[in-house]
């Protein structure tokens, strides 16, 4: 039992100390750094996280810059910088290629998804709010299931194997690492939100990129190394110790490697399920101003490519190439495939090249890496069990102050959660490996009827909440059919094979949109009218912004007699008539509630006398029409189109052009691998100038405006000081 406790023993390379205090440290600075930045919003831009709007999807003003870092933050997990250099070292410098394939397509796909939820569901909060509207209340419970697995079990997957990295490293018990990773983030994300997150994941952002560079910049130099033609000569040279099954002559530097591509495959579909299926992605999407949503995703989705391709094939052909040297930390013992497996390739490396300064900047880019995924998390299952759960189900009148009172409990729940189920994984003696084979095949059954809830309007209640279940029921089932039949028992080493892994991922992935078509088109097949997501999600919006009974304004005898002819006008006036009620005049036009400058107090004073929901719902969809502008609309059909050529440009290239004619009888020559990992390494920095510089100088309006804004705040308080 001990040895399942502790996970993999490696060689201490930073003292407890030193781990305990880079946790807290980091920890209680982000926290300290996000509360300044939120008085500074408060103050001077106008930004105020005491509303659920700002809390969940901040006020939907976030630009391309912010954007962009955000996605490129939350999408840099701990396996794009560890993991993908653990698996160059067991299967070369494919798997660092497949990888970055691996990460882009799903960013590009959410682009095109976020942008036709702002057509069809301009005001959604999450993707459960636009099932429930569509199919119902057992269509959202499915889903919220769904959703709630993957984020759950993704956020504490990552928690797991960050928590057995840092025990590896620092003999640091596991327990206390998993308590401490989530622990500053809940500071933070509680009082910011989801503006919070964004502030913090352009830091997170920012330092982890910069130590990336580092990283493969200073071990590539580094006289054991030699540069791109020593490390080629280096692992030539030991090629007869490094062979790999499965690879063509055994090389390290081929692409035609079988077990990477199985692996590549893998991790596309569970990769997409980890974005399509996490409500963090499509706040994001929501939280981004009109038109921002397209180019902030796509800069993020070409950023993170270069992250596992370089800093993977550098750290992890290096790692093969001085492994049996006595500089290497497990020397003169074995570094062993249980250590490869739990993330130690990578700090290993760092610390045989670069020394304890390394080790400590390791240590700072695990807790980005991890701390950026936890962010993301709490705030989206936070919407989910405020919004989808208590709002729609407990307390429909919620005002705005009680949920966001709601959203701040549900990120300490989603904390307390989370640490206890990575406890109980790493307890059950799971690792990386596994988690990872098992994730799409949880995961993806719902991508395909996710998607369809809003591109195909023919898509049926019965077929949205069955081919999901049946779609799991299918992958499992291949899952361990496969691992049965072709290794003749079912346990963890058998599930973790390859083929049975991937067979079963593409089961669940696919066989849902088979029985959704079947079903939709062969049970009572209907057309959905779009125009219904804009009258309830309207009235949801008047009924999230109507004021608590104790607020109401008093009416007098002459208001009385407005509200009740504008009752009697619901059948003939448009929406936004309807919704726009103020005391001194009952109709006002106002197309956009997110626009207009009248506070909620002025603008509704009257919601209780006419309940939106009833009103709305008995509104005819001929009067209906959207809160958006006609050239806003024109704008966003625009970018939809470009999403939907962006992505299939990226599936084309990374897919098949780039890798594919690679996949033969070739070992790459010096001059190849030469070319290969140097624009591997321009891509870091692209990375670092995308997601890093260019957010300063697209929100530098905002920065010149809260700078000027405490400079003279501090220059009046010292000048009353003075006086």
């Amino acid at each position: 039992m001990a040895e399942i406790q502790l996970g993999v023993s490696g060689v201490t390379l930073v003292p407890q100390a030193t781990g305990y205090g880079l946790l807290v440290g980091l920890g209680v600075a982000f926290c300290g750094v996000i509360l300044v930045a939120i008085k500074v919003q408060r103050a001077y831009l106008a930004e105020d996280s005491a509303t659920s709007e700002m809390f969940m999807v901040a006020n939907r003003s976030v630009g391309t810059g912010l954007t962009a870092s955000a996605v490129f933050s939350s999408w840099m997990w701990i396996n794009e910088t560890v993991f993908s250099a653990a698996m160059c070292y067991r299967f070369g410098l494919a798997v660092p290629l497949w990888w970055a394939t691996g990460l882009c397509f799903q960013i590009a796909l959410m682009a095109a998804l976020g942008v036709l939820a702002k057509i069809r569901v301009p005001y959604a909060h999450t993707s459960l709010e636009i099932i429930r509207i569509r199919y119902g209340k057992i269509g959202h419970i499915v889903f919220i299931l769904l959703n709630l697995s993957n984020n759950v079990f993704g956020c504490a997957s990552m928690i797991l194997t960050g928590s057995q990295v840092i025990f590896g490293i620092s003999g640091m018990h596991f327990v206390a690492a998993t308590i401490l990773i989530p622990l500053g983030v809940v500071l933070y994300t509680a009082v910011g939100g989801l503006k919070a997150t964004f502030l913090t994941d352009y830091l997170h952002t920012t330092i982890a990129l910069v130590l990336i560079i580092y990283f493969t910049l200073s071990i590539l130099t580094h006289e054991a190394v030699g540069g791109l033609g020593g490390l080629y000569d280096k692992v030539v040279a030991t090629a007869a110790d490094n062979y790999i099954p499965g690879n063509h002559q055994g090389s390290l530097l081929t692409m035609k490697s079988k077990d990477a591509i199985i692996w590549g495959l893998i991790l596309k579909f569970g990769n997409l399920a980890l974005v399509v299926m996490d409500t963090a992605f499509w706040q994001k999407s929501f939280a981004t101003e009109v038109r921002a949503t397209v180019p902030g995703y796509n800069l993020a989705a070409l950023a993170i490519f270069g992250i596992p391709w370089g800093l993977g094939t550098v750290i992890g052909l290096t790692a093969r190439a001085i492994h049996n040297t006595p500089i290497f930390p497990t020397y003169p013992g074995e570094f062993t495939s249980a250590q490869v497996n739990a993330g130690f390739v990578m700090p290993y490396t760092i610390k045989a090249l670069i020394g304890d300064q390394g080790i400590v900047a390791f240590f700072v880019l695990l807790f980005m890496a991890l701390t950026s995924t936890v962010s993301s998390s709490m705030i989206a299952v936070s919407s989910i069990l405020s919004f989808d759960i208590y709002k729609t189900y407990i307390n429909p009148k919620a005002t705005d102050k009680r949920l966001l009172r709601v959203s701040h409990i549900a990120v300490v729940f989603h904390a307390i959660f989370i640490t206890a189920i990575s406890l109980v994984l790493n307890y059950g003696g799971a690792d990386m490996t596994w988690i990872g084979y098992f994730r799409p095949i949880l995961s993806c059954p719902g991508i395909i009827p996710l998607a369809l809830t809003l591109c195909w309007s023919r898509q049926t209640r019965l077929a949205a909440i069955v081919s999901p279940m049946l779609g799991f029921v299918t992958g499992l089932a291949i899952w361990l059919g496969t691992a049965k039949s072709l290794y003749g028992t079912i346990n963890l080493k058998t599930t973790e094979a390859g083929l049975p892994a991937l067979y079963g991922a593409m089961g669940s992935f696919f066989s849902p949109a088979l029985y959704s078509v079947v079903i939709s088109l062969c049970y009572k097949p209907y057309k959905f009218d779009w125009r219904e997501f804009l009258r309830i999600e309207l009235a949801d919006e008047a009924q999230l912004h109507a004021p608590a009974p104790e607020d109401a304004v008093p009416l007098s005898g002459a208001e009385k007699d407005a509200v009740q002819k504008a009752k009697g006008a619901t059948s003939s006036k448009g929406v936004d008539q309807i919704l726009e009620f103020s005391a001194s005049e009952m109709v006002e036009s106002s197309s956009d509630p997110e626009r207009d400058p009248v506070t909620d107090d002025e603008k509704y004073p009257v919601a209780v006398a006419i309940d939106p929901i009833t009103v709305l719902t008995e509104v005819s969809l001929d009067d209906i029409r959207h809160p958006f502008s006609d050239e806003t609309l024109r704008d966003l059909h625009r970018w939809y189109r470009i999403a939907w050529i962006i992505w299939i440009a990226i599936v084309l290239v990374t897919f098949i052009l780039w890798p594919m004619p690679l996949y033969r009888d070739y070992i790459f020559s010096k001059r190849f691998f030469s070319s290969w990992t140097t624009v591997a390494i321009i891509w870091q920095f692209f990375a670092f100038f995308a997601v890093a510089v260019y957010p300063l100088y697209d929100g530098r309006y905002e920065i010149l405006k809260g700078t000027r804004g405490v400079w003279n705040s501090a220059r009046a308080y010292l000048n009353r000081n003075k006086d």
